[in-house]
């Protein structure tokens, strides 16, 4: 009898989690969540946390290969499609140019934080986050990995046709002014 193994509980994905948070703690001088436990025990946390964190790696076309359950569940995919989706996926063509501007000035300084854009669920629906933060992940020998992304604000945006779109926080609707 096999006993499924949860998502956090793979030592490819303990490995990996150790490098996003010592990553994300080195470069911005504070922690996603608490590091007092082990590491199979910190995977669990960063998994399970209310708040997005996302990864890919450093392909030309990066893949994402992480993404907390919220991530997860805000982009509607489960864990196999998710980690084989390109990054560039996950926003609007029209708004590539400017996630690769972004991911190329956090390649440079190391991060970037009040990030804020526009990005799209598997399923075509649009949401915009803010106040994210993007960082570099490296091993400890300092050799690139790929980057993540970290956020806890997000709203769907609701177009309306001829109209600025519309977006719903809190169950109050706020126009967006183009």
């Amino acid at each position: 009898m096999t006993i499924k193994q949860e998502i956090w509980q793979q030592p490819e994905i303990i490995e990996w989690t150790q490098l996003l948070l010592n990553s994300y703690e080195k470069l911005l001088g504070d922690r996603l969540i608490s590091r007092q436990e082990n590491s199979e025990e910190q995977a669990k946390l960063l998994f399970l946390a209310p708040f997005v964190v996302v990864s890919h790696d450093r392909k030309s076309d990066p893949i994402l290969n992480y993404g907390n359950q919220t991530s997860l569940e805000l982009w509607q995919m489960n864990w196999q499609d998710f980690t084989k989706t390109p990054s560039r996926l996950t926003t609007e063509k029209i708004e590539q140019q400017e996630r690769q501007k972004m991911l190329s000035i956090a390649t440079r300084d190391g991060f970037i934080a009040n990030y804020r854009g526009i990005r799209k669920t598997s399923s075509g629906k649009r949401f915009l986050i803010e106040r994210a933060t993007i960082w570099n992940v490296v091993d400890p020998r300092g050799v690139l990995r790929g980057q993540a992304a970290t956020f806890s604000r997000w709203s769907f945006l609701k177009p309306s046709p001829g109209k600025n779109p519309i977006i719903k926080i809190n169950n109050i609707n706020t126009i967006i002014n183009k």
